[in-house]
């Protein structure tokens, strides 16, 4: 596939980077020059210098031959015109962020404009921090098959039933039929889809997937907290933080709000009104020590400054706070972050990036990850297929690929051996980017 995407900031960098891995054939255009010769030195991507928004510098682009434009620009009015643009010039599909509310809520002007698909990456930021919450002490949680199958993540602490065993020894003591499954492990920078003779370790970041709800018995073996989140400090009142707490206001949560500036603070106090806004510095240890953050079930920094971010969350953990998360801009923190023992890190990249490769995968649910190439998609067996009929043990998938689960309407199961594939099974599937053509080729 041709896909042409404008704005090489976070998150167009990031999904170029992701694509291009994919084997699709990308061109990135970035009105700043300099910032596109950077990336170009950086990624095996075509690089255009120029405004998204100028038809001479998307003809240069090569935006007529496109199958996908992706617009991630920070300005709106750039993604519109741009997505117009591709349209006037063929492009069958556009996908184009939209920050602002109104923009996004005016049907009229999108028809006009012709978008196709609107995304927000703080939107999509803040969905997926609120399903974080649902298991504080978990660093990631993504949610598959409507709601059948969800993905945790979690560093293995020392007390976790899981270490120092091979995943064969923890399935003969779970038994073949537990309702769950390692799907991932990650260790020292490297991230590896696991067989049966490896060991784990402690601080190893694994992904589980299980069926439906974690279990009590897993959030035992997980270490995961059990008791509810009643009390969330937010610290920081952007765009993601706003969103964030109107969710969590629905489930009856107390909320802190601390915002620096003095005039968002009040915006946010005279919108949000049951959230308590306080004006101050989220590195203050003093303000937050005297505003109870040791009593917060949940500590969550959300500003622009990841260096902010840490420190705040590090102060949070040293208060005693058990879940405590990171907005994380650059990618290049996250060891650091992790050394510090701040497991939970979540970023606009990969929100946004999930959301655009769902479209591009046909609507299925995809979740990729902050510190591996590896993702999670869903693939339906279509009718006829070769491999309908055939048990997973069968078929001789390659090392960079696993069926964890098999999602049926008359019942669900971890993928195993003997799993026997039938038509319209919704498959969730963990693959490197370079396996995903080939695997969603074999399948559908």
């Amino acid at each position: 596939m041709r896909i042409v995407i404008v704005g090489a900031g976070e998150v167009g960098t990031y999904l170029a980077g992701r694509l291009e891995s994919e084997g699709h054939k990308v061109t990135l255009v970035e009105i700043d020059s300099k910032r596109a010769q950077h990336i170009e030195n950086r990624l095996d991507v075509m690089v255009v210098a120029g405004s998204g928004s100028h038809p001479e510098t998307m003809k240069r682009a090569k935006l007529h031959k496109a199958d996908l434009l992706v617009a991630v620009t920070s300005d709106d009015e750039t993604n519109l015109v741009a997505g117009k643009l591709a349209k006037k010039m063929g492009v069958p599909k556009t996908i184009v962020r939209i920050e602002a509310r109104l923009l996004r809520d005016a049907e009229e002007l999108l028809e006009a404009m012709e978008v196709d698909v609107a995304i927000d990456p703080d939107e999509e930021t803040a969905g997926e921090i609120y399903n974080l919450l649902r298991y504080p002490g978990a660093t990631e949680l993504n949610v598959l098959a409507d709601g059948k199958v969800m993905v945790v993540g979690i560093v293995l602490g020392p007390d976790s039933e899981l270490i120092n065993k091979t995943l064969s020894e923890s399935d003969s003591k779970y038994g073949p039929d537990w309702s769950f499954l390692i799907g991932s492990i990650s260790r020292n920078g490297e991230t590896i889809i696991p067989r049966k003779d490896m060991y784990l370790r402690q601080g190893d970041m694994v992904r589980i997937v299980s069926l439906r709800e974690v279990s009590s018995d897993l959030q035992r073996i997980l270490g995961l907290v059990k008791e509810p989140i009643r009390k969330v400090m937010l610290l920081g009142g952007g765009r993601t933080a706003e969103m964030l707490a109107r969710k969590l206001v629905e489930r009856r949560i107390d909320i802190t709000l601390l915002e620096r500036d003095p005039e968002r603070a009040r915006e946010l106090a005279e919108t949000l009104n049951d959230v308590l806004i306080l004006q101050g510095d989220i590195t203050d240890a003093e303000l937050l020590e005297n505003e109870n953050i040791a009593d917060a079930d949940a500590v969550i920094a959300l500003t622009g400054n990841d260096e902010d971010n840490m420190l705040s969350c590090l102060f949070a953990k040293s208060q005693g706070v058990s879940g405590v998360v990171a907005l994380l801009h650059r990618l290049e923190f996250l060891p650091l972050l992790r050394r510090l023992g701040i497991d939970g890190a979540l970023s606009p990249r990969t929100a946004c990036a999930n959301g655009v490769l769902r479209e591009i995968r046909g609507g299925v649910q995809v979740a990729t990850f902050l510190d591996t190439d590896v993702e999670v998609l869903e693939i339906t067996l279509k009718a006829n297929s070769k491999v309908e009929g055939r048990t997973i043990g069968d078929l001789h998938l390659p090392k960079n690929v696993l069926i964890a689960a098999v999602v049926r309407s008359d019942g669900s199961e971890i993928g195993r051996a003997h799993t026997q594939l039938q038509a319209n099974d919704n498959l969730v599937i963990l693959a490197r980017p370079k396996a995903v053509s080939a695997v969603r080729k074999r399948f559908e």
